[in-house]
């Protein structure tokens, strides 16, 4: 593929990823976002702190925390910079921090054409806040949740009410609702450790790097040699009694040299 058809590839992968994101089509969008990054040309540098910049997006999105090796990657820091303070406070679930990283960069967002993304990713920091507050307390007040969420609304206690009851029906977290007493109760965890869990995660991974190892014996096998005409008994005995007669005289020729 000459480099003119590669940047069109990879330009395609990109606006396709950008449409996707729009769609709501994370999973796909993103796919699409990191291969375009991955087959740009290294010369061209501007074009793959774009695909990074929205696929650092794309996978916050998706509930996903981009790894720092992301950020730090050659001529790309400065570029970086604001997406990785927005991880940040979305990683920690702190409202007050990502209101105020949006408001830092806004420019910069604006001018990414990131900013109305960014806005749908407050919803993934009050989930990320909510789940750090049920595995820290046992039992909070819903008016401490919507204090520690920082919830600036006119009503934070019903918001917080709200956010928590959606948040358990969606699983993301393991709680319920006290009405009466206005309190979200977590429900213990036990320890993982103690279950049969692990034993079968790592089954499963064994039987998958099993699987996979015998695939690859299978496919290195080759046919057997059928249309090959098997060595008769009588030129065997013509092929031992050669090799034997060469190596008789072999062992002749190095008592000779003593």
């Amino acid at each position: 593929m000459t480099t003119f058809f590669l940047m069109q590839f990879c330009r395609y992968l990109f606006y396709l990823g950008k449409i996707r994101t729009i769609q709501l089509e994370y999973t796909d969008a993103k796919d699409s976002l990191l291969q375009a990054a991955r087959k740009a040309p290294v010369a061209a540098l501007g074009f793959r702190v774009q695909c990074n910049k929205w696929a650092v997006i794309v996978r916050l999105l998706l509930g996903e925390i981009p790894e720092r090796t992301v950020f730090m990657q050659k001529g790309m820091v400065n570029a970086l910079k604001p997406y990785f303070e927005l991880t940040n406070a979305v990683r920690i679930g702190d409202l007050e921090l990502f209101k105020s990283v949006a408001e830092k960069f806004s420019t910069t967002f604006s001018s990414d054409r990131t900013h109305n993304l960014i806005v749908r990713l407050r919803h993934n920091v009050i989930r990320t806040g909510l789940r750090n507050i049920s595995i820290s307390y046992s039992r909070i007040s819903l008016a401490d949740v919507a204090k520690k969420l920082r919830l600036d609304s006119a009503n934070p206690v019903a918001d917080a009410e709200s956010i928590v009851a959606k948040a358990i029906r969606d699983g993301a977290i393991d709680a319920t609702l006290d009405h009466a007493n206005g309190w979200m109760v977590s429900k213990e965890t036990g320890d993982l450790y103690s279950t049969n869990e692990p034993q079968m995660a790592f089954n499963s991974r064994i039987a998958f790097c099993l699987n996979m190892h015998n695939e690859a014996v299978r496919a290195l096998r080759f046919p057997p040699n059928s249309h090959k005409e098997k060595e008769s008994a009588e030129k065997r005995r013509e092929r031992q009694q050669q090799e034997q007669e060469l190596a008789k005289h072999i062992a002749e020729e190095d008592d000779d040299d003593f």
